[in-house]
């Protein structure tokens, strides 16, 4: 049962981000609108951690099963792809690098960065 309510939860905030996606004239994906409403609620401890944390990390840990339907889609399209491969594997390269610096960066940001001191009295969300 307890599996049962926090997928639940995770999938009334995937429809509360679908329905912002469709009535919010921006080019801003449904899933975005989702991690933002998770990230809020469980920095806010709308939601604790708890509600969610089980079914979260089967998700994860179902994530590579996801992708099985997009290679075989690339390799339907290989007639396609095989004609710019340099061009691809280049792109994927080059935002690679960029992904992993602008990680980096952000990084060392937020270990720069104090945390401030807890008050007495609040707990600590993780």
């Amino acid at each position: 049962m307890k599996y049962i309510k926090q997928f639940g939860i995770i999938l009334a905030i995937t429809f509360g981000a679908e329905l912002m996606s469709y009535l919010i004239p921006l080019p801003i994906p449904a899933s975005i609108y989702g991690i933002g409403i998770l990230f809020a609620g469980l920095q806010t401890g709308f939601i604790p951690l708890s509600a969610v944390e089980d079914v979260g990390n089967f998700l994860v840990q179902i994530m590579p099963i996801m992708f099985v339907p997009a290679a075989v889609g690339l390799m339907n399209s290989w007639g396609l792809v095989k004609n710019s491969l340099f061009t691809y594997l280049f792109v994927i390269a080059l935002s690679t690098v960029v992904v992993m610096a602008v990680s980096g960066k952000v990084t060392e940001k937020m270990v720069k960065h104090p945390v401030p001191e807890q008050q007495e009295g609040e707990s600590e969300h993780v």
